[in-house]
């Protein structure tokens, strides 16, 4: 186990906990208010461990729906770790099983933005310690975060403007992602796709449908602008550099 790179992980995450925390809150507090207990949040914060989609559970089950449709509604929102796990396989491949599942298990979205981005800049040593470092350092805030939420989250003031975590935890990813036309055009045409999906009634899906939408706006102006140059550096290493 590569000590280095584990530490290495968590310190990246420390900047995230601006938008965890709250997030966290809000994800115990939700099932308490609706009558789940401290149990049901500890669990879903453990093995759901997304908080969009543990969300939508309890909106569903507060609701009257099924466990069914309310495990259909957190995979639909969790769908995303689908293109995540598949665009950080090559970089991990060389690792054994246990440890990307290690990975797989603690995957989420600041901790998948920030491995990729640290393996990008060495990907012939990327590491599995890394992204294990990130997320137990954010799951321990989260499991944390969750139970105090749980526990006076009721006792807080309506007013008070936690769910303003939920776009803040995205909002802290994107804009340092936001470095070259292509990705630009992605996250505009995303978001553009996902208010509107949302406005015109398709509220459950409009992530899947801004995702997508993203996706492929991103892919043509890619296309379109073209691949970035690659050069040697001394050590041998190929590097991809931005000629744009």
């Amino acid at each position: 186990m590569d000590t280095t790179e584990l530490r290495a992980g968590m310190r990246s995450c420390v900047p995230m906990l601006i938008g965890v925390i709250p997030f966290g809150l809000v994800a115990g507090a939700t099932p308490a208010a609706e009558g789940f207990g401290l149990a049901a949040a500890l669990g879903m914060s453990t093995i759901i461990f997304a908080g969009a989609s543990q969300l939508a559970v309890v909106d569903v089950l507060a609701g009257g729906g099924s466990a069914i449709v309310a495990a259909l509604a957190a995979w639909t929102i969790n769908l995303r770790m689908l293109l995540y796990s598949a665009s950080i396989a090559p970089y991990l491949s060389h690792e054994p099983l246990p440890r990307r599942l290690g990975v797989a298990y603690l995957l989420v979205d600041q901790n998948y933005a920030l491995s990729v981005a640290h393996w990008m800049q060495r990907p012939a040593r990327a590491k599995a310690e890394f992204a294990i470092g990130g997320g137990l350092f954010l799951g321990v805030f989260w499991v944390i975060c969750t139970a105090i939420g749980a526990v006076v989250g009721t006792a807080l003031p309506e007013e008070l403007p936690l769910d303003f975590a939920v776009p803040l935890v995205f909002l802290v990813l994107l804009v340092p992602a936001l470095a070259t036309r292509p990705a630009i055009v992605a996250a505009a045409v995303g978001g553009l796709a996902a208010v509107v999906s949302a406005e015109l009634g398709a509220s459950h899906s409009s992530i899947m449908i801004g995702a997508a939408a993203g996706i492929v706006a991103g892919v043509l102006a890619e296309v379109a602008v073209g691949p970035p140059s690659t050069t040697i550096d001394p050590g041998g290493q190929d590097q991809a550099g931005e000629s744009r």
